[in-house]
């Protein structure tokens, strides 16, 4: 048991040093990135409404422990990762009904992304999640050199597909539009 955990422990730092050294080596600490789909047999806007419901992401995101919102543009999270609490504050960037979904965070480790809806057909809807975000730490770097981000997107978009479709329908909606701001520095 002892040995199993010193080589664990050895191979975490291993791989921390490789990778805050690769990423030293390009010069610029670059993000990471995610992206996955489900389809759920579901209608768009089924799977769009519940998407919406950012409180209720504990009961399909295992290491989320609560989202609160704040308005209707900004959210508060409170997860566990790698076994640590931590919290932050996302805005989202742009919401369109059925469509899409985007996000960045405004504290913490730096993220965003975007979910978007494709209807397939009037009872099934292709979800496609694509993230990136910038491991801050070498449990992080290590996690993320293991696919274990792209593993827990999996897992949440698959509990997604089980709720909605045992379901059936939303637990609630909100329908309005947030429209993309233009970068600093750009014009119109």
């Amino acid at each position: 048991m002892l040995y199993r955990i010193v080589t664990l422990t050895a191979l975490a730092l291993g791989g921390a040093l490789l990778a805050k050294q690769m990423k030293q080596s390009r010069g610029v600490q670059s993000p990471s990135s995610v992206e996955e789909d489900i389809d759920v047999n579901v209608p768009v806007r089924v799977a769009y409404d519940q998407f919406t419901q950012f409180e209720e992401f504990p009961r399909f995101m295992d290491s989320v422990h609560e989202v609160k919102q704040l308005d209707d543009k900004r959210l508060h999270w409170h997860a566990s990762i790698a076994g640590k609490d931590i919290e932050w504050d996302a805005e989202i960037t742009e919401q369109v009904p059925d469509k899409r979904i985007a996000w960045r965070s405004t504290s913490g480790t730096p993220n965003g992304g975007s979910v978007t809806f494709r209807s397939l057909s009037r009872s099934r809807t292709r979800i496609t999640l694509e993230m990136y975000y910038e491991p801050q730490n070498g449990i992080e770097m290590v996690g993320d050199a293991l696919g274990a981000v792209r593993a827990t997107a999996r897992g949440n978009l698959k509990n997604f597909k089980e709720m909605i479709e045992l379901r059936g329908q939303e637990t609630g909606a909100w329908r309005g539009t947030i429209a993309p701001q233009p970068e600093a520095g750009t014009s119109h």
